[in-house]
C-alpha cells in the first residue's frame, strides 16, 4: 500500500469542521467518499488538524493509505472533479511509510483576520471578525508579546477537549494591520501545537484588552490564572485560517 500526502484549501464556512461528524457535512467526510470510487473500498483519512466548523484552510495536509496505481497529478484532478468548489486539493505526492500527516508534524501556523472599523467589506464578511468599535492595537500588540514562549495555555482552552498537557510553545508572533474596510487585521501565531479553540480564544482576549477591559500586561495575570472565566471572549470562526502544517 502507498502512503499518500494531499494539501487541501477549504472555505468551512458550510462545514462542520475538518472530522467526520455523525450529522453535516466534514472536510474529512468528502475526501474519503471522493476517493471510494478510486481505491474501490473505503478510505480513512488522517488530517493534520481537527479545524472546526467555519474555520477555514489554506494548507491543510492529509495522509491515506491506497492500492490503486494512479499518479499523483491524475489523483489531484480526480479529487477535484468531485469535491464541491469550496474544497480544492492543491498538491499530492507519494511519502514514505512513516510519514502521518498529524503525528510527523512539528508546528502550525494560524492566521485570524478581523476588521476595526464601522463597515466590512461584503466580500469579507465571510472570512472576518468584524469589531466595530475603538481598538487600542498597540496594547492588543504589546499583549500579544506576552504570550510568545513556552507557557501552560489552560486558559485559553475551550472545553470538552481533554489533551494529555496544556503546556504549548508559541514561537512568534505577527501582526498586519488593515485598513478597517475590505482588508483586514492579521494576527498570525506560530507554535507546536495549538489547544482547542486555543487561538480564537488568545483573539477574543486581545480584543478585550484592545477595548480597554483590561491593560496589555493583565495578559500575564490570566495566563497564570490558568482559569478560562479570567481570559476574554471567544472570537467568531470565521475569522481562523490554518495557514501551514511544518514538518
Amino acid at each position: 500500500m502507498r502512503n499518500l500526502k494531499v494539501t487541501v484549501q477549504y472555505d468551512g464556512t458550510a462545514f462542520v469542521g475538518w472530522q467526520r461528524q455523525d450529522t453535516g457535512v466534514s472536510i474529512q467526510g468528502l475526501l474519503e467518499d471522493a476517493l471510494v470510487p478510486i481505491e474501490g473500498a473505503a478510505v480513512v483519512v488522517h488530517g493534520a488538524g481537527r479545524t472546526d466548523a467555519g474555520v477555514h484552510a489554506l494548507a491543510q495536509v492529509a495522509t491515506f493509505g491506497l492500492h490503486a496505481a494512479i499518479d499523483p497529478a491524475t489523483l489531484t484532478r480526480a479529487l477535484n472533479g468531485v469535491l464541491p468548489p469550496e474544497v480544492r486539493v492543491i498538491a499530492a505526492e507519494d511519502v514514505e511509510d512513516g510519514f502521518h500527516a498529524r503525528f510527523s508534524a512539528v508546528g502550525k501556523v494560524y492566521e485570524y483576520r478581523f476588521v476595526n472599523g464601522p463597515f466590512i467589506s461584503p466580500f469579507l464578511h465571510r472570512y472576518a471578525w468584524h469589531v466595530p468599535g475603538s481598538l487600542d492595537l498597540d496594547a492588543m500588540r504589546e499583549a500579544s508579546t506576552l504570550i510568545v514562549g513556552t507557557h501552560d495555555f489552560e486558559c485559553f482552552q475551550g472545553s470538552g477537549s481533554p489533551v494529555a498537557t496544556t503546556v504549548r510553545t508559541v514561537r512568534s508572533i505577527e501582526w498586519e494591520k488593515g485598513d478597517g474596510f475590505d482588508t483586514p487585521t492579521i494576527v498570525r501565531l506560530e507554535g507546536d501545537g495549538f489547544l482547542r479553540h486555543m487561538v480564537r480564544n488568545i483573539v477574543g482576549t486581545l480584543v478585550d484588552i484592545g477595548a480597554g477591559r483590561w491593560p496589555a500586561s493583565g495578559m500575564t495575570s490570566i495566563l497564570e490564572s490558568r482559569n478560562r472565566a479570567r481570559a476574554g471572549r471567544t472570537a467568531p470562526a470565521r475569522g481562523l485560517f490554518l495557514v501551514r502544517v511544518l514538518y
